[in-house]
């Protein structure tokens, strides 16, 4: 099915006014619905119910409404909204531009794709054009549904991605968390990079994951639906049961290097086995006194 646009804007570059067309950039695949049912298998529904009157409130009845205080409220009809939505600006209005990478991935929302509208094809190819050969992106505002955002407008292949962001102080940083600063020595470091040069690649290709744990649920369902009995699935290998414990970061860094070498995997992986039983061991006594205790 071709892609329908959802809104036509304009995008202000200067004194210049391009018409585009907003198109969603992603769509999540079908997700796996398990329903909620009675236990003679029938189908349940959810109903609203008024806290004052008890009774329930069919959703054609429902309006929405503003808690401004406690339990007080003031009440926008759907006309009243509809008018609030449509005197938002249709405009994204570039306010700045900036280097391509300058926006942290940590302030990326939801992405939107734009395209040139009727007499909108010239100047969109222009500033897609100049974007790209400055290097540099734009910074613009936006309002949409209800909601004044800011936006990065980027180049992408032969056509604009319009990203949504983040303001600053709906984003967390990893120095909020207090994580504890951990020394690591030389050989680990060179180990780490050797890990990394091993399994590294050029480019991102998208095609080359897809989601295993939803393939993974719709084969049970396929067996139930055939009357078959659903087996549990085994540990991946290479992933340890339970809450096994790495004891040596090296060995475990050289297990993973070797892991594509076979003679090499062994080897460095009865290391580590060797490594664990004896901590099993020498824990053993400990936890036996433990016990009689």
């Amino acid at each position: 099915m071709p892609a329908r646009p959802i809104a036509s804007l304009s995008l202000g570059f200067g004194l210049v006014s391009i018409p585009v067309k907003l198109y969603s950039a992603a769509e999540n695949a079908a997700g796996l619905r398990m329903h909620l049912l009675a236990p003679d298998g029938s189908r349940v529904r959810q109903q609203y119910v008024s806290d004052k009157s008890g009774r329930p409130v069919e959703r054609a009845e429902l309006v929405k409404g503003y808690e401004f205080e406690a339990d007080r409220f003031v009440v926008f009809t759907p006309d009243e909204l509809k008018a609030l939505d449509e005197t938002a600006e249709q405009a994204i209005d570039i306010v700045a531009f900036v280097p391509a990478d300058a926006v942290d991935l940590l302030y990326h929302d939801k992405a939107w794709l734009l395209a040139p509208d009727k007499r909108g094809a010239k100047p969109y190819a222009l500033l897609r054009a100049a974007m790209q050969d400055s290097g540099r992106c734009a910074l613009a505002r936006w309002t949409f549904r209800g909601k004044q955002s800011v936006v990065q407008v980027r180049p992408l292949d032969d056509g604009l991605v319009l990203q949504q962001l983040f303001y600053a102080d709906e984003v967390r940083r990893p120095a909020e968390l207090g994580i504890a600063k951990v020394e690591v020595s030389k050989a680990e470091l060179q180990l780490a990079l050797q890990l990394i040069g091993q399994i590294s690649q050029d480019e991102y290709d998208p095609a080359q994951f897809h989601d295993e744990e939803r393939e993974r649920v719709q084969a049970a369902i396929e067996r139930k639906i055939a009357g078959r009995e659903v087996v549990a699935t085994r540990p991946r290998d290479g992933q340890p049961e339970g809450g096994a414990q790495i004891i040596d970061l090296v060995e475990a860094l050289r297990a993973s290097l070797g892991r594509r070498d076979g003679p090499a995997a062994k080897t460095a992986g009865k290391a580590v086995a060797k490594k664990r039983a004896a901590a099993k061991t020498a824990g053993a006594p400990a936890r036996t006194r433990a016990a009689r205790r």
